[in-house]
């Protein structure tokens, strides 16, 4: 089989089918969870648990992972939803969302006594959980996991960023040298060309912030980003909604520069296919997704377990990229676990600094808290803008 026709397989049949991962490390677990033959039902990202953390994780613990791979927030608050949370133990959404769970009742809050790992994890990421997360004063129903963020990737051997040192923008998508060549994940690609809008006057700077402090406000800018999307939607040639139909595009569909989570084109370029991610001019969209518990989770010894094993710095580290292990996998993105990065590979670091040059962590764009009523009402422009 060629390795074009290889990555046409979905990433989910190709983890399923890895017999050989890698060796398992040296990570200590009691005793009482080494005896364990429990498991724990995972709603989460499609490539957040590469077939090297499932493969250690299961080899030390005894406990089986049952894990569903997710594609949008969407899909993790509407299965919770309609299961109330039977069936899953933890989930995975992203920081901002705190508003669209609060009064679902389908989380439970985390007891931090049984996390022996939790200070090895960002303080600051856990404050979010502590505090927009802290649902009726019972406690954080959110622990960060894996952060990253959403910018432009291209394929470096049929396109270039115009600008100087290569750096591209979201408006890049949307110029005619690109008609029919690009690709976006609908939802966020409007707010990139929101900002793309922003840059050029047709927006007042700072529009697409201020469109999530009232519903008035947002109507009227996410109208004029309608407008124009359609106008131009002949620029785009697919839309994704995971990770797998990124790099797809990118090697396959005839993608040549797309709106992309950093996480996929960074498996490509590990890789050594002509493949760059980089934060454009108007800023990476940041965020951090996380762990829920769900108020039906089953066994919580072996959900505990699985906590701690996140939270320690290898298997976190290798996670990143195999840490130079390519039977392990990796997703791509960056880990919430402080020392996490020491574990990955020496490529890690290259290609951080390639992603994020200059000034770029400084000028990340963190998505704001998302109200119930901006999501309904986005949903409303993503549907015009897709049947257009």
């Amino acid at each position: 089989m060629s390795k074009q026709s290889f990555r046409k397989l979905s990433r989910r049949t190709v983890l399923k089918g890895a017999a050989a991962a890698a060796a398992v490390g040296p990570w200590i677990v009691s005793p009482k969870v080494l005896a364990s033959s429990g498991e724990v039902n995972i709603l989460m990202w499609s490539d957040y648990l590469p077939p090297g953390f499932l493969k250690a994780f299961e080899g030390k613990t005894g406990i089986k992972v049952n894990y569903t791979g997710i594609g949008s927030n969407e899909e993790i608050i509407n299965k919770m939803k309609v299961t109330k949370g039977e069936g899953i133990d933890l989930c995975s959404p992203t920081n901002m969302r705190s508003p669209q769970w609060i009064d679902l009742g389908v989380l439970q809050p985390f007891d931090y006594g049984r996390i022996k790992n939790l200070s090895n994890v960002n303080p600051a990421m856990v404050k979010v959980g502590d505090e927009e997360w802290n649902f009726g004063g019972k406690g954080s129903h959110w622990l960060p996991h894996i952060w990253g963020t959403e910018g432009v990737a291209w394929r470096t051997d049929l396109w270039t960023p115009p600008r100087a040192g290569e750096v591209p923008a979201y408006g890049d998508i949307w110029q005619p040298d690109v008609r029919g060549k690009t690709m976006m994940r609908v939802h966020s690609g409007m707010l990139g060309a929101g900002l793309h809008l922003e840059t050029t006057g047709a927006l007042a700077p700072g529009a697409m912030k201020k469109a999530y402090n009232d519903e008035d406000t947002m109507r009227k800018t996410w109208q004029t980003v309608t407008d124009f999307c359609i106008k131009n939607k002949a620029q785009v040639k697919l839309f994704w909604n995971d990770a797998d139909t990124q790099k797809n595009g990118l090697l396959n569909e005839g993608v040549l520069v797309g709106q992309t989570w950093d996480g996929p084109p960074i498996t490509l370029m590990n890789d050594g296919d002509p493949v760059q991610y980089r934060a454009p001019v108007e800023g990476s969209l940041a965020w951090v997704d996380g762990i829920s518990l769900s108020n039906a989770a089953g066994d919580l010894d072996a959900v505990y377990a699985f906590i701690d094993f996140c939270f320690q710095p290898e298997p976190a580290g290798k996670s990143i990229d195999g840490g130079g292990d390519s039977s392990w996998g990796g997703h791509g993105y960056n880990s919430a676990v402080l020392g996490a990065d020491k574990f990955a590979s020496p490529q890690y670091g290259k290609v951080f600094a390639s992603v994020y040059p200059g000034n770029a962590l400084s000028n990340l764009w963190p998505w704001p808290k998302e109200p119930q009523w901006y999501a309904d009402v986005r949903t409303e422009y993503v549907n015009k803008f897709q049947s257009a």
